[in-house]
């Protein structure tokens, strides 16, 4: 079985839910296009805040659709990459760039197509002084990354799925994809509407009890 394969038929939302919501990244880190999605292993960086030494460490030593995911320390002011070094990774074949922090030039990104999630956009370069630490467990929005953990990211933001739990959590968020796909067929008609709803707040009026 390809498991990465098969993540990438799951939506970050089901990722969280079989999580239970725990491996979840701060939600300010969101795609810098909303079009784009990312499903790969994780390459975790760490760097001194602004300072990008250690991605350009990292776009050397990652593997093809390896997903860059970078400790930024959440530095908004200064950019940690901008098209220039998106275009490295691009061209080495990563799977995609997600960082506590900002990147610059978004329209040129945006032209090279390449899955960038970051907590937004700002007009300063980043520094080149401290060389940083490639492929280490890291903290990323709040949320521990290990080297080769499976990094979901959508519209909705970026999940998690620690290594050692990944046959787990797969199994789980196919059965929330098809519980979600079954309600869905439930409810065709207005009628249908009212008798979910009643059914939901029956429900939780009988935990009150």
């Amino acid at each position: 079985m390809d498991i990465l394969k098969e993540f990438e038929q799951m939506p970050a939302t089901c990722a969280s839910d079989a999580t239970k919501g725990l491996n979840n990244l701060n939600p300010s880190i969101k795609p810098l296009f909303q079009n784009h999605n990312i499903v790969g292993r994780a390459f975790p960086v760490k760097i001194t805040a602004g300072d990008n030494l250690g991605i350009l460490r990292a776009i050397k030593e990652a593997s093809p659709g390896d997903i860059l995911v970078v400790d930024g320390k959440g530095e908004t002011y200064r950019a940690i990459a901008g098209d220039f070094v998106i275009g490295m990774m691009k061209m080495m074949n990563l799977g995609g760039f997600v960082v506590d922090g900002a990147v610059r030039d978004a329209e040129d990104i945006k032209d090279l197509d390449f899955p960038v999630f970051c907590k937004g956009t700002t007009a300063a370069a980043s520094n080149k002084a401290e060389p940083g630490e490639v492929n280490v467990p890291i903290s990323c929005g709040g949320v521990p990354v290990h080297p080769g953990d499976i990094i979901i990211g959508d519209a909705d933001g970026v999940v998690v799925v620690p290594k050692d739990q990944e046959e787990e959590v797969l199994e789980k968020a196919k059965q929330k994809l098809d519980k979600d796909a079954a309600r869905d067929e439930k409810v065709k008609t207005p009628e249908d509407v009212i008798a979910y709803i009643d059914s939901v707040l029956k429900k939780y009026k009988n935990h009150d009890e």
